[in-house]
């Protein structure tokens, strides 16, 4: 990566969000830098958010498919096509005496609608990496960036990724796991035309594993580079900004 972003980005972030959490990245690729854990292969089930709080306090780590443990995250992830057997009573009603049901969908026939719809993304057969802001090196060329934040963060954030736009929805929160709002879509984006940044972790799911009060909010590589040249000339300068980095600080 052109290490002269790395080092702009974490002093504009110093003088304008004071205190606030740097991001993560992440990228599907290979390494094999001293920097890098890669996790084991799971024995049980577990919830990759959950574990992305690791990276958030300075691991960097490296996945497979095999050291993933959740089937959903395999396949928002694009590692794996399966779905547990009757995903669609599962996300929805259930089955009376033999499997609970979520209730995050209405009926087993509106999920089975949405999964047709659903797009996979191009990655079986490679790993995910995922590093902190500061832990970056040139070697790596992180895809997307991954913030979690709460609101005044956020509301900098939002209308720093509509700034240039002309769409009002140069942000967006599809209906997904919390892996699905934090790697899947905005990974879909990074190579649209205009990609747009995507406000997610509202999966009641995954929210044990984010604090009270944090959503997500996952930017392309390519538009966070425009969102960090246009900081200093954007409504960061102004008095408005001021009185929010007061809360946040």
């Amino acid at each position: 990566m052109d290490f002269s972003i790395k080092e702009q980005f974490l002093s504009l972030w110093e003088k304008y969000f004071k205190n606030a959490e740097l991001p993560i990245v992440f990228y599907f690729g290979d390494s094999k830098a001293d920097d890098i854990i890669t996790v084991e292969k799971s024995k049980s089930w577990s919830c990759l958010i959950c574990e992305l709080a690791k990276v958030r306090k300075g691991e960097s780590l490296m996945y497979d498919a095999d050291a993933l443990g959740c089937m959903g995250a395999k396949r928002f992830l694009g590692f794996s096509e399966n779905l547990r057997p009757g995903f669609e009573y599962f996300l929805s009603c259930g089955i009376p005496g033999k499997m609970e049901g979520e209730r995050y969908k209405k009926t087993p026939e509106i999920v089975l609608e949405t999964l047709k719809v659903q797009k996979t993304l191009p990655t079986k057969g490679r790993n995910i990496i995922f590093k902190r802001w500061d832990k970056l090196t040139t070697a790596d060329n992180p895809e997307v960036v991954v913030f979690f934040a709460k609101g005044e963060v956020l509301s900098g954030l939002f209308t720093l990724a509509n700034f240039e736009s002309v769409d009002p929805n140069g942000v967006i929160a599809p209906f997904a796991a919390g892996c699905g709002s934090v790697i899947h879509y905005p990974y879909l984006e990074k190579d649209a035309k205009e990609p747009k940044a995507v406000l997610g972790m509202f999966d009641p799911s995954a929210r044990p594993c984010v604090p009270a009060d944090y959503l997500s909010f996952a930017i392309p590589m390519m538009k966070f580079e425009k969102m960090v040249a246009n900081m200093k000339e954007s409504f960061l300068i102004t008095d408005t900004w001021k009185n929010v980095m007061k809360k946040i600080h």
